[in-house]
């Protein structure tokens, strides 16, 4: 049996290496084909009557994993000096507005035909409003620069702000003057906190002599968003300024204190971390997508009660989006099909507080927008490369 499973892993994951590196040829999300395997893998088991553990508990410790390296890597990826000030305005803008707007709309929808409370309804629309950075950033490879920057600083973005959000109306009672204060206090720690955090890891990026030196940082940094995920603290804000430090230490290095790490040593450095980043982040990325294609039930793919729901959610997204894209004077194609919901709606639905979850918001309609806006991406994604080719 023990045979049996690892065979079947190394055979699944190699098969998502082989959907990767085809994918800017096919332009078919690896996200669709990954849960088709995970779930296909399921059907088999059932099949043949393989008795296997309960595996759902993985599945969140997979996602926090995925999400902290997904937004690594692609915060590492990104250049920051005073021509991409422009770019970061709109891809905030971009990130924040059609969240907030689809947020409040889903949730008076929810209040308004399901007879929920505000609170909760708001609490539970807030994962369909998040654009997933697992999908979008590696879906984009093969975009032009400036089409790749913008959706790496918006998934980013809308990954840090949906968590922000989420955890500010989930773990508030009341949106009072108090709640306010105490965001801008948690706010204003997680800055400070990540920047000396950023600093101490750097330091032993650039003084570690020993040959391993990467793993212990990448645990460390694992470590930090958890202890103060623990706090309620916005996380990712610190795997974001941490990336942007590293990736940026050319535009840096003129500073007095940067000299002290060395920053043409630390450089060579950054770019080993930065290749076992992206590595490590492929597998983390396959296992969880397979692991909830696993978890799947063919009644919540099909689940017809859902199905209306999730549909006019997803019209919605796209939507907004293209009202925004517009009027920010950002080209439609192909920008306004790709905002996947993937790894962090999972994520933040998972995380809901059991005393607020709602009968509306259930896995099948997770399941059911995560594959429409995916499709409606591949689709997106097949007419601007049939228009290039023309």
């Amino acid at each position: 049996m023990t045979t049996a499973i690892i065979i079947t892993v190394c055979v699944l994951i190699l098969l998502a290496y082989i959907f990767d590196i085809t994918s800017s040829k096919t332009k078919v999300p690896s996200v669709i084909l990954l849960l088709l395997m995970g779930w296909l893998v399921k059907q088999v088991a059932l099949t043949t009557g393989l008795s296997l553990p309960n595996l759902s508990p993985i599945l969140p410790i997979l996602g926090t994993i995925g999400l902290i390296l997904i937004v690594l890597e692609g915060s590492l990826e990104l250049e920051l000096n005073s021509t991409k000030f422009p770019l970061i305005k709109k891809s905030f803008a971009v990130a924040l507005l059609p969240m907030l707007l689809l947020a409040f709309g889903a949730a008076g929808a929810f209040h308004f035909w399901g007879g929920i409370n505000f609170k909760d309804s708001l609490t539970n629309a807030i994962p369909l409003c998040v654009i997933s950075s697992a999908i979008a950033i590696p879906s984009v490879k093969n975009l032009v620069n400036h089409q790749k920057e913008f959706v790496i600083y918006e998934s980013s973005l809308s990954d840090i702000l949906g968590v922000i959000f989420f955890n500010f109306v989930a773990f508030n009672d009341s949106f009072g003057a108090g709640s306010i204060w105490h965001f801008f206090a948690q706010l204003i720690t997680i800055i400070i906190v990540s920047f000396l955090a950023t600093g101490g890891l750097s330091y032993l990026l650039s003084k570690i002599d020993h040959h391993i030196k990467f793993a212990p940082i990448i645990l460390l940094v694992i470590l930090i968003y958890n202890i103060s995920k623990i706090y309620h603290l916005p996380s990712l804000v610190f795997i974001l300024i941490f990336g942007l430090f590293l990736g940026n230490l050319d535009e840096i290095k003129r500073f007095k204190w940067i000299q002290r790490l060395k920053p043409d040593l630390l450089d060579r450095e950054v770019k080993k971390f930065k290749e076992i980043t992206i590595e490590a982040t492929f597998v983390i990325r396959v296992l969880f997508f397979l692991l909830f294609g696993y978890l799947m039930e063919t009644a919540e793919i099909l689940n017809l009660s859902t199905l209306g729901w999730a549909v006019g959610i997803v019209i919605n997204i796209f939507c907004l989006r293209a009202i925004l894209l517009k009027f920010y004077k950002m080209e439609l194609s192909p920008l306004l099909f790709i905002a996947p919901r993937g790894l962090i709606t999972i994520l933040l639905f998972l995380s809901t507080p059991a005393s607020q979850t709602i009968s509306l918001v259930n896995k099948s309609l997770i399941i059911q927008i995560i594959i429409l806006s995916a499709l409606v991406m591949m689709i997106g994604l097949m007419m601007e490369n049939k228009k290039e080719s023309e």
